[in-house]
């Protein structure tokens, strides 16, 4: 369940924005892109391996209870009728959204401040790199503690992290507020994955995983259109600040719907 890209996601930004201010926005910078995408392509020739064995393994270990499910029925159950299921997609479709806004606003809205390239670099990496850092502590927590406590805190702290961006000035107070959203962001993301394999069944759980994605990853489009709309008509600091707002009432529906899987 602990996903680690996001740490290159952090990395790629911190250079890619000193790659921008020695030799300018382009091309330089997107020689990055070409290298990690020759790289990946050799990798995935070498290294992956097929998973059939453990999806084998996992049948064997959770005989199939609920075989007549149709995609209709998945698709309701995890999108809506589920409480747990419903909890996580819409907590998935918020991050992700909270995620898109400030990868399209928050280098407009610090450059309008008059920050260089490589500070807004510099802060537009503190956020993936913390998450996919600290995910690799915080997905194991949730095995001890449970992944409702941490999911909705989780997006508690991605919400004061977004407030303290749109009502604070300067690039310190800004660093804290990236920090505070790669926290949140790490407690949630990978929680949130464990949450939907605690509440599927064996015998529909990757059907359930797949539109729990749908409904996650649907949340960068809604994210990038929802801020572009809401710029025009607010402003940057408004559009951020109604963003966190929205992320924080999302972790008061996982407090209030979410249970705990027993373990």
């Amino acid at each position: 369940m602990l996903r680690r890209p996001y740490l290159a996601v952090g990395l790629t930004a911190f250079l890619t924005g000193y790659l921008a201010t020695l030799y300018g926005l382009r091309p330089t910078p997107f020689y990055l892109g070409i290298g990690y995408a020759a790289a990946g392509l050799l990798l995935s020739a070498l290294v992956v391996r097929d998973t059939r064995e453990h999806v084998a393994l996992e049948r064997r270990q959770h005989p199939r209870v609920e075989t007549s499910l149709s995609v209709g029925d998945i698709f309701l159950r995890t999108s809506l009728t589920d409480r747990n299921l419903f909890a996580a997609s819409q907590a998935g479709l918020v991050n992700n959204l909270n995620d898109g806004m400030s990868w399209g606003v928050f280098p407009l809205f610090f450059a309008a401040a008059g920050l260089s390239v490589e500070h807004i670099g510099i802060l537009k990496g503190v956020y993936p790199a913390i998450w996919g850092t600290l995910q690799v502590v915080t997905g194991p927590l949730s095995d001890r503690w449970g992944r409702k406590g941490l999911i909705a805190v989780g997006m508690w702290v991605q919400a004061v992290g977004l407030f303290a961006v749109a009502a604070l000035y300067g690039f310190g107070w800004w660093l804290v507020g990236s920090v505070l959203l790669g926290l949140g962001t790490a407690m949630v993301y990978p929680c949130l994955l464990a949450a939907v394999s605690d509440a599927a069944d064996a015998s529909w759980r990757a059907r359930a995983l797949s539109v729990y994605r749908f409904w996650r990853d649907l949340g960068y489009a809604i994210g990038a259109l929802t801020a572009g709309l809401l710029v025009a008509f607010v402003g940057f600091a408004w559009t951020i600040a109604a963003i966190g707002l929205l992320t924080f009432v999302s972790g008061v529906i996982v407090a209030a719907l979410m249970q705990e899987h027993p373990r």
